[in-house]
């Protein structure tokens, strides 16, 4: 049965055509992928590695609303077929290695390549997802040369690009690996700390267009940029709201608890004393109405901001559909009954 939010994502022409033309592009992705996991002979059973079944979800609107949106920006820009299915396969990839990157990081267990290996092998999971990623990096890349889609020096350009675009947001990572040692205000980590880890992968899809389309309207280029940093903006505001009680125990950046720090020291108070009590899982942001309620309101500001910002562009949604998109991703990021708290 359809949801209401796969309906709302799926109304339009553009959104409709970009997840259609992305679950090519993964399609694509886990043929490759299908090819190259593939263990040497004579391999005994109990040790060979290959690709698992992928699950029907992994082909849903929900699982892909971040990818349709991305893919969504290359007819407004005018890019041609065959290169729009190139980018989404890049995508693509960049899911692979930011998810299994994360996975490594946060001692989380989320799928991106299904395959059948020993044992839980939960690291060498994400290991062998990054490595295999790059093997089909290249694969795509020399096809796309074959074909050409693109000229040799466009494809090693995009390959190096590759990793050169993840590196600050690795950078500010890597700085949260051991907890930070104290919290600065919330702007500082809005429009710094998460615009470095969260915006600048909003800021992906425009990896190949950047790197080698020369005729693209500096104008529509500009206005899908700055709606997908906000719209990335105001997705990781609610992560934060959902992840209050994580960040706190792993002294992680929070926009949320940077106002707590700053703003409410009673709330401080209070999360000193269910700090014994509370796991990385606990829902504790109705404990803090204060703060959590402008955050709301600031993320839904920033989605629908977003949202317009693609309308302009040519995306085709105007206010009252950008509101509508907006609220979605409160249930779809677990905040889902904030949106009863939300000002007029």
């Amino acid at each position: 049965m359809t949801t209401e939010i796969e309906h709302l994502w799926q109304q339009g022409k553009f959104l409709k055509a970009a997840f259609d033309e992305y679950k090519v592009c993964i399609k694509a992705v886990f043929k490759e992928a299908q090819t190259l996991l593939q263990s040497p002979p004579q391999t005994p059973a109990e040790f060979e590695v290959r690709m698992g079944t992928i699950p029907d979800e992994f082909y849903s609107i929900r699982k892909n609303l971040f990818s349709t949106l991305f893919q969504s920006v290359y007819p407004l820009l005018k890019i041609e077929e065959p290169r729009r299915l190139l980018y989404g396969k890049l995508n693509h990839l960049f899911r692979i290695w930011v998810t299994s990157a994360d996975n490594l990081l946060d001692n989380e267990d989320k799928i991106v390549v299904p395959m059948e290996i020993a044992g839980s092998s939960r690291v060498m999971r994400q290991v062998i997802s990054i490595l295999l990623a790059d093997r089909i990096l290249r694969n795509i890349t020399d096809e796309a040369v074959r074909n050409k889609v693109l000229r040799e020096e466009e494809a090693s350009l995009l390959t190096h690009r590759s990793l050169q675009i993840l590196l600050p947001s690795a950078a500010e990572e890597g700085s949260e690996e051991d907890g930070i040692t104290h919290r600065p205000n919330a702007g500082y980590v809005l429009n710094t700390i998460h615009r470095l880890k969260t915006g600048l992968l909003f800021h992906i899809p425009f990896l190949g267009p950047d790197t080698i389309e020369k005729e693209l309207d500096k104008e529509t280029l500009t206005l899908c940029k700055q709606g997908l940093m906000n719209f990335g903006l105001g997705c990781q505001i609610l992560d934060d709201i959902r992840d209050i009680a994580k960040d706190y125990l792993e002294m992680r950046h929070n926009y949320i608890l940077s106002m707590v720090y700053t703003d409410y020291l009673l709330y401080v108070e209070k999360l000193n004393a269910i700090e014994p009590d509370i796991r990385v899982s606990s829902n504790i942001f109705g404990l803090f109405p204060d703060a959590v309620y402008p955050a709301a309101d600031k993320a839904r500001e920033l989605l629908t901001d977003g949202l317009l910002s693609l309308g302009s562009a040519g995306l085709g949604i105007n206010k009252a559909v950008a509101r509508r998109l907006s609220l979605t991703m409160f249930e779809t990021l677990g905040v889902g009954e904030l949106t009863k708290c939300l000002s007029a």
